[in-house]
């Protein structure tokens, strides 16, 4: 260094085997003490984080099987309300309907029963005997074969209200009349269901005949008879459900509201017996005996997170995650499901010291190895630091290479050979002073680029998305890497450079980054060139069963931004400019002409003396002051048959009457045109053009 010269002072440093061990026992020591702090720290959070989002997922699934029960009672009702014998009260001596509803009530354990109300008083109702309290069966004093009871009240038939009782078979076991004085019309479900249609839910509260905690479920009729269907959904029912989704042996799962009302538990008949002067209310949150339990869910009501985590008396910490259910409405319930957190991972918790013991372990086994391996690797990579210091004072002349058995250095060392031997090549063709000033000054590429004439062309294969989508991805990208292969091999091979692949379509250009004179020409040559390579290759996709690949060309010389573009750590070497832009155009105007290669006039005035073209068209493209010709490049004139030589003259005088808007004339060319060449789209284009000006008189042809 100029300082340590001029001071005569040394800077400190080390040997290179000895501060390679320092660094891996450094590095061995960083491990080891982090999988020590991560066996006491991070094991905590780590426990917690996948407790929180275990928790999460199973009060989901919880929430989602709750959900799933009110979804398919809300179903059935949506059902009845369709039927049109409910829909014009034909609810008398109807077997079939009776027989739904006993179907509808069977697949539903939570119902206990089903009920149709209308404006005229009528009123059908079916109830699942044993799914109330045994109270409910002896108070109806009816045989054990009953299973279901059918109250039966026909306004329109004149027959007296009745109570029949079904057995399990639809069988009629018993019948007594009434009820005399139930008006459907006067109780709650029915008239709120029309005050607030979009609430399906009321509730909850204790059933008058079950003597058990539930919700009613109601909606009106959209059609037919004024009336509300509806359904009573005892919430007891799902205790074995969520007995079944706690977590561990202590976890709980259960249901509330915003009333802080216990809605359903695992042991919901324990908690209403425990409810002093019950008169038929639902237990509070306070009945759990968490402590803890209440302030969680009054953090959650005030926009705390779904999961959190608390402590009770004795210090044992527990997950708790509380998740709403969508089909509860404004009933608004909720799922809640508290668990130790020691049940969750209790194997890891418990395995601590071992992970600590064996951390420990680890680093004093891996000492050795360290110093071992800094031995090891300390020969070779002197020789090859010794080696580069070398290259970079362009010393190259030939020398060994250098080996060894750890594998990075023994790729090292072949790399270190081959940069040598590229140096060497390099100089070669590239004076020594350039050489040696890109390797002292350690030169690289910036961004930036220099404005240059280039031919540019764009492809793009016709309707690839059709005949891709529904194909296997992996075959797509397999066949179109094939394609691309064989399209890039014939730019290449004609001085062309790949830019970029665009989807399906490829973007390249000639004259860049080396000087190309017959750039114009190489570019023609090189289009041909992938046409018959793609038409070989598509006879390889049809025996392979794969759609052929019909790809469309355009083409057109001008000056462009050429040189680096992006970032310092990333670039591309490109081309930008409105040259671009006019052959990307050029390529998609192929669909509008049927054509295959389109370029511009430009194109055409350098590359006339060696390929022909035929005229298509006039356009103006945006950012354009003048309008642009397109032709079509048909072949090389030395291929060129003196029919297709004709054919393309014949066709440019066509399309020079075109040009001059000689109307009569054009049209009496043109069709003579088609007359000799029907099948030739460039002509079919435009005879649709004169058909469609014909039929507009208004509109320029």
């Amino acid at each position: 260094m100029t300082g340590d010269r001029t001071t005569g002072k040394r800077s400190f440093r080390i040997g290179f085997q000895t501060s390679i061990i320092t660094v891996f026992v450094a590095v061995m020591l960083l491990v080891g003490l982090a999988l020590v702090y991560l066996s006491f720290e991070r094991v905590t959070l780590i426990t917690r984080t996948a407790a929180s989002g275990f928790i999460e997922k199973v009060a989901q699934l919880g929430a989602d099987h709750v959900d799933e029960q009110f979804k398919n009672v809300r179903d059935n009702l949506d059902v009845l309300s369709g039927l049109p014998a409910i829909q014009e009260a034909d609810i008398a001596d109807n077997s079939r309907l009776y027989s739904l509803m006993a179907a509808m009530l069977r697949n539903n354990p939570h119902l206990f029963n089903l009920y149709i109300g209308y404006e005229d008083g009528s009123f059908l109702e079916m109830d699942v005997i044993d799914r109330a309290k045994p109270a409910f069966r002896a108070s109806l004093h009816v045989d054990e074969d009953a299973a279901f009871r059918l109250v039966l009240i026909s306004r329109t038939g004149g027959a007296a209200p009745a109570t029949i009782f079904l057995s399990e078979n639809l069988i009629q076991v018993a019948e007594v009349a009434g009820p005399n004085g139930y008006d459907p019309r006067t109780r709650p479900w029915y008239v709120e269901a029309f005050r607030n249609g979009k609430t399906l839910l009321t509730g909850p509260y204790v059933f008058f005949a079950t003597g058990e905690p539930g919700y009613t479920l109601r909606t009106p009729l959209k059609e037919g008879r004024r009336g509300v269907v509806a359904g009573d959904m005892l919430l007891n029912r799902f205790e074995d459900m969520l007995a079944q989704q706690k977590l561990g042996q202590s976890g709980l799962a259960f249901l509330f509201n915003d009333s802080g009302h216990i809605v359903a538990h695992p042991e919901m008949s324990r908690l209403m017996a425990e409810i002093p002067e019950r008169q038929d209310d639902l237990p509070q949150l306070g009945a759990l005996k968490l402590p803890a339990a209440e302030p969680v869910i009054r953090s959650w009501r005030e926009g705390g997170p779904d999961q959190q985590f608390f402590a009770d008396a004795s210090g044992r910490v527990y997950v708790a995650a509380v998740h709403r259910l969508e089909t509860a409405g404004s009933a608004n319930i909720r799922l809640a499901m508290i668990a130790p957190l020691d049940e969750f991972y209790s194997r890891i918790i418990d395995e601590r010291r071992t992970l600590f013991a064996l951390a420990l372990a680890f680093v004093g086994g891996t000492l050795p190895f360290a110093f071992w391996l800094g031995s090891l690797m300390a020969r070779p990579l002197r020789k090859l630091a010794e080696e580069t210091d070398e290259i970079q004072r362009f010393q190259i002349a030939e020398r060994p290479r250098i080996h060894s058995v750890i594998a990075e250095v023994e790729e090292l060392g072949r790399s270190v050979f081959t940069m040598r031997s590229v140096v060497r090549s390099f100089a070669s063709f590239i004076p020594r002073q350039i050489v040696r000033q890109l390797i002292e000054t350690g030169s690289a590429l910036s961004l930036g680029g220099s404005r240059r004439q280039v031919t540019v062309l764009f492809t793009d294969v016709a309707d690839f998305t059709a005949k891709t989508e529904k194909a296997d991805p992996s075959q797509v990208m397999i066949y179109t890497s094939r394609y691309f292969a064989a399209l890039s091999e014939e730019i290449m091979r004609h001085q062309g450079t790949i830019d970029k692949y665009i989807g399906d379509a490829v973007m390249a250009f000639w004259n860049a980054p080396a000087d190309d004179p017959d750039h114009t020409v190489n570019a023609c040559r090189a289009v041909l060139a992938c046409i018959a390579a793609n038409e070989a290759l598509n006879k390889d996709f049809g025996r392979e069963g794969w759609p052929p690949y019909d790809t469309r060309f355009g083409l057109h010389v001008g000056d462009a931004v050429v040189g680096n573009i992006g970032s310092s750590d990333r670039m591309n070497y490109t081309a930008l400019g409105a040259t671009i832009n006019l052959a990307s155009r050029l390529e998609g105007l192929n669909k509008n002409y049927g054509t295959r290669v389109l370029v511009s006039s430009a194109v055409r005035d350098r590359a006339r003396h060696v390929f022909l073209f035929r005229s298509v068209d006039s356009i103006r493209p945006k950012g354009f002051a003048e309008a642009i010709e397109v032709s079509e490049l048909r072949g090389e004139l030395t291929r060129a048959d003196d029919a297709e030589i004709a054919m393309c003259r014949r066709w440019d005088e066509v399309r020079a009457a075109i040009a001059l808007e000689a109307d009569e004339t054009a049209v009496v060319r043109l069709s003579g045109f088609l007359h000799d060449y029907p099948k030739d789209s460039v002509a079919q284009y435009h005879a649709q053009r004169f058909r469609k000006a014909a039929g507009n008189p208004g509109r320029a042809a």
